[in-house]
């Protein structure tokens, strides 16, 4: 069927399913199944050759996570997706995927505290070098590459700052060197493309907002398919060169009857078959299902948000907001480029105060959900230096944005009066503390 609709709120609903042609069942079946029958030995053949895609195994690939995956690369405007088990084996993947043991990548210090770890420790233990970069310079991106520089990588809407990333920029510097953007837009579906602006490969924690419901936890990679990986076969010898793990397979030629799929095609039969990361079909299920209502509930939560962002701001015992809309300078220059109808839903500030205030704060809450995560339907509350990002040294916790005052906001989708209340009733009760102190 040829789509007809352009839409977010039409594609999160309709895009990669109509109906089962055997049942006719309009919600998408969940394939609670290991494996799949072969039509004969000619099919299975052709399956594990690469010359028919199908099912083979849930491991690899699955009809409900089929649907999903569809869904959302049409959503982001990529050709192809691959769903993981949770959003850090999704960058992980994304990663090794075209970095390997004497490479590097360079990513930007505006970046999720268990990123940051990935990047700095398990990667490096495996011999992948990760470069960090202060982001508002585009150029210290160039500045930062060698011939072993296999990706960049950044986040659109970077948790905690929140100083959108210069999309465009760095994605021109890497293509004319055969060097991939990879941004991981989990804070900012729907308002930000960031495929648009040139980025090659997106990836999304789906637990967050894809999800909405706090029920399960995934990853997902979308493939854009603007990347020309068989120009640059010295950037990118892992797709150029045969892959001892498949048959000697070469990846750029492999897909030329199956378009451009080399990267996800790549990630889907050698990485997610080795380390198994893949997403159950229940939390598949799942996913689509918050997905549906994903346009609506981000609408919602950042008006939500940019309406606390302006209370906080006037509030004595606040120093400082972050949030994209009160930016000034270049830092709103391109939260007004790269975000489209909202700023999203996260809120950061600073208290006045000590590391103990914002903890009062916290504490103080009663409608706000003390957890770690963000994009729930739900509002959420965390003190990042004590909890998210508390494994980073105290200087690469003030590289990504993190003071001990710090608190982060994921604003939810209740009335806005009773979101303010429970503020007010917080800041009122952290005001006498400090008076008590």
């Amino acid at each position: 069927m040829t789509n007809n609709y352009t839409k977010p709120e039409t594609i999160a609903l309709h895009a990669g399913w109509r109906a089962d042609s055997n049942t006719g069942s309009v919600a998408v079946p969940i394939h609670q199944t290991t494996s799949f029958q072969f039509n004969n030995t000619n099919h299975a053949k052709n399956l594990f050759a690469l010359s028919e895609l199908g099912n083979i195994y849930t491991r690899i690939m699955n009809p409900t996570t089929d649907v999903l995956e569809k869904r959302i690369a049409e959503l982001e405007g990529g050709v192809a997706a691959l769903a993981t088990s949770s959003g850090q084996s999704a960058t992980a993947i994304a990663i090794q995927n075209i970095a390997k043991n004497g490479d590097n990548i360079v990513s930007s210090t505006d970046i999720y505290g268990g990123t940051w770890n990935l990047f700095a420790n398990t990667l490096k233990d495996q011999g992948i070098e990760v470069r960090f970069v202060d982001p508002s310079i585009p150029n210290n991106f160039l500045d930062a590459t060698d011939e072993n520089t296999r990706a960049y990588f950044g986040e659109t809407l970077p948790n905690p700052k929140l100083n959108i990333f210069p999309v465009k920029e760095v994605a021109d510097i890497g293509n004319k060197l055969g060097i991939p953007l990879i941004i991981d837009n989990t804070a900012a579906p729907i308002i930000s493309k960031p495929i648009i602006h040139g980025a090659s490969i997106i990836v999304h924690s789906t637990t967050k907002y894809i999800g909405g419901h706090g029920t399960s936890i995934g990853g997902i990679i979308i493939d854009s398919g603007n990347f020309i990986w068989k120009d640059f076969k010295d950037r990118q010898p892992l797709l150029n060169n045969p892959d001892p793990s498949y048959h000697g397979t070469i990846w750029t030629e492999a897909v030329k009857t199956l378009g451009p799929i080399a990267y996800i095609l790549k990630a889907r039969v050698t990485l997610l078959r080795d380390v198994g990361g893949a997403m159950s079909p229940f939390n598949a299920f799942q996913f689509i299902q918050g997905l549906e209502t994903l346009p609506l509930r981000i609408r919602e939560q950042c008006k939500n948000a940019k309406l606390v962002a302006e209370h906080l701001s006037i509030s004595n015992l606040v120093s400082k907001v972050i949030y994209p809309s009160l930016f000034t300078g270049e830092n709103k220059n391109r939260a007004d480029k790269y975000l489209d109808n909202g700023y999203g839903a996260l809120v950061g500030f600073e208290l006045v105060g000590d590391i103990e205030t914002a903890k009062k704060f916290i504490d103080s809450l009663k409608l706000f959900y003390h957890v770690a995560n963000i994009g729930d339907s739900k509002s959420l509350a965390i003190h990042p230096a004590s909890t998210t990002h508390s494994q980073l040294s105290e200087e690469d916790k003030l590289k990504a944005g993190v003071s001990n005052s710090y608190i982060r906001l994921s604003i939810g989708i209740e009335h806005i009066d009773d979101i303010i209340n429970d503020i007010n009733y917080a800041l009122n009760e952290t005001n006498e503390y400090i008076k008590a102190a």
